[in-house]
């Protein structure tokens, strides 16, 4: 693709004439791309935003929210439109994508321990074996120590670092739940031994408790300042990086999980709310970081990828204004329905992944980790990556290579369902997260607002008395998914109920301990 094509595409993403503007190396690499082999190991950089939904970015379909930097990235690389995180919720895709496992086959026990076993090999393991630096920026949520719950107060160990992380910045959890701390490597930023942090879990405080003490650590974590915080800290982080060695950056933002909470000057900026406000000032706080890469002069041999680690939840703002967090798609976060976990992916390397293009074929999350080893030479070990395999020509070829991934569990909290070819089924009824049948106490917007159609759910958010017991899906015909088809391709349900019952074997009817 030459430049003018690269500026025509990014024009008809509605990408503004200065975010359009093409880095000096990308105006200079008109070459086709070359393999993965050829040259130095790429640096990497790992961008998870939290809770982005499919259609909050412009590149993906949004037109009361502007992402012109995003939408940039897009244009100067590849997006993906059939990108799923294993899970519907944070924990469970968080895991997969730093060890290529699935989160029902990790081994660990309790509320927030590490969930990586000992000896395991990661993601940053992995890479770190190979000569790269390491660092995670972000939210965490994958746990400290062995115990069912950490002392805060104490070194928080095992963490990041015995993952292989060579440092660790961020949150313990979401920027929701507490404690309300930002923690470094091993301690949490700002402790004060005289006012020691507890987590009080009595159910008043519902299912995350509250943060008893720790203000001083409480108040070196402004919420909404976060992703201010770790965009430059990353920026250092580049400046920091010496010739000769890659470096691996885990960079999991805050937005856009609740509390939407943008800063002031990003306030009333968009047309959708708080909410739009929110996902612009990500986009802003991802062009900072890609504007310290090229500054530092490590753009041209930086492999990026930026997507989201589930599908995004439906707030009252975004929806009066207009906006759909996951547009056509049917279900929210924590659903095994496609807005549960269908989201964006993009990916950039300059001279090995062709601009301006788009692949279509089904990818899932769980396939990060054997990919960017590919990408970097590096052999996998004996029984790393057990669910995971290399996807590396969907990125280096994205409209010939042929889809390698046929199949895959993906997970909604309250049970798994099969992907296979373009065909979903769900060994049960509803959305097996918190959409429907609708709870007592809805999570998100009650399911009549949201205006979702399903042959099996009724106007008020409960299951019909009729609908099947399974559900049955052709999302090549009906990505919305509306009709369900259990009862009219008998064949096709038996034959991947038997191919489900095999993959996911003694947890095919368990509901996932996860909590998001």
């Amino acid at each position: 693709m030459t430049v003018a094509s690269r500026r025509d595409f990014l024009k008809a993403l509605g990408v503004g004439a200065a975010a359009m503007a093409l880095p000096r190396w990308l105006a200079a690499a008109e070459a086709a791309p070359v393999p993965a082999a050829a040259g130095r190991k790429p640096n990497i950089i790992l961008m998870v935003a939290d809770d982005l939904g499919y259609n909050d970015l412009g590149c993906y379909g949004a037109t009361k929210i502007t992402t012109p930097r995003i939408d940039a990235l897009a244009g100067q690389g590849v997006r993906l439109t059939d990108a799923h995180s294993t899970c519907a919720i944070c924990i469970p895709s968080r895991y997969s994508i730093l060890s290529g496992t699935y989160y029902f086959h990790a081994k660990f026990k309790g509320r927030y321990p590490l969930m990586f076993h000992e000896g395991q090999v990661t993601l940053p393991s992995l890479l770190k074996s190979a000569g790269y630096r390491t660092a995670a920026l972000g939210k965490w949520h994958n746990g400290f120590g062995r115990e069912p719950e950490p002392d805060y107060n104490k070194e928080l160990k095992p963490g990041p670092l015995e993952i292989g992380f060579d440092s660790f910045f961020g949150t313990p959890r979401t920027h929701s739940e507490p404690p309300l701390v930002f923690v470094q490597d091993h301690w949490v930023v700002g402790l004060d031994p005289a006012d020691p942090i507890s987590v009080d879990h009595s159910k008043q405080f519902g299912a995350h408790g509250k943060q008893i003490g720790g203000a001083k650590a409480a108040a070196a974590r402004p919420d909404d300042q976060i992703d201010f915080i770790l965009a430059d800290k990353a920026a250092r982080y580049f400046a920091e990086q010496k010739p000769g060695r890659p470096f691996f950056l885990y960079l999991a933002f805050a937005a856009m999980h609740n509390p939407i909470d943008p800063a002031p000057e990003f306030r009333q900026k968009s047309k959708a709310g708080l909410y739009g406000d929110y996902a612009e000032q990500l986009d802003h706080r991802t062009g900072l970081v890609l504007d310290a890469l090229e500054k530092n002069g490590l753009a041209q041999d930086t492999l990026v990828i930026f997507t989201s680690d589930n599908g995004g939840r439906y707030e009252n703002t975004a929806m009066k204004a207009g906006h759909r967090t996951n547009g056509e798609l049917l279900g929210q976060k924590t659903d095994a329905w496609e807005g549960g976990h269908r989201v964006p992916c993009i990916a950039r390397w300059p001279n090995h992944i062709p601009a301006g293009t788009v692949r279509k074929e089904f990818f899932v999350q769980v396939d990060f980790m054997a990919t960017l080893a590919e990408a970097a030479g590096i052999p996998l070990p004996e029984g790393a990556a057990p669910d995971g395999s290399s996807e590396l020509a969907a990125f280096l070829q994205p409209t010939v290579a042929p889809a390698k991934r046929t199949e895959a569990l993906l997970q909604g909290t309250k049970g798994i369902v099969l992907r296979q070819g373009g065909w979903i089924y769900f060994p049960k009824q509803g959305s097996l997260g918190y959409t429907a049948p609708e709870p007592e106490r809805p999570f998100g917007l009650p399911y009549a607002k949201m205006g979702f159609t399903n042959s099996d759910i009724d106007e008020h958010g409960q299951i019909k008395p009729n609908a099947p017991r399974e559900q049955l899906y052709n999302l090549a015909a009906d990505l919305r998914q509306r009709k369900n088809l259990a009862l009219e391709e008998m064949d096709r349900v038996r034959a991947m109920r038997a191919r489900f019952l095999e993959l996911a074997g003694p947890v095919a009817n368990k509901t996932p301990g996860a909590t998001e």
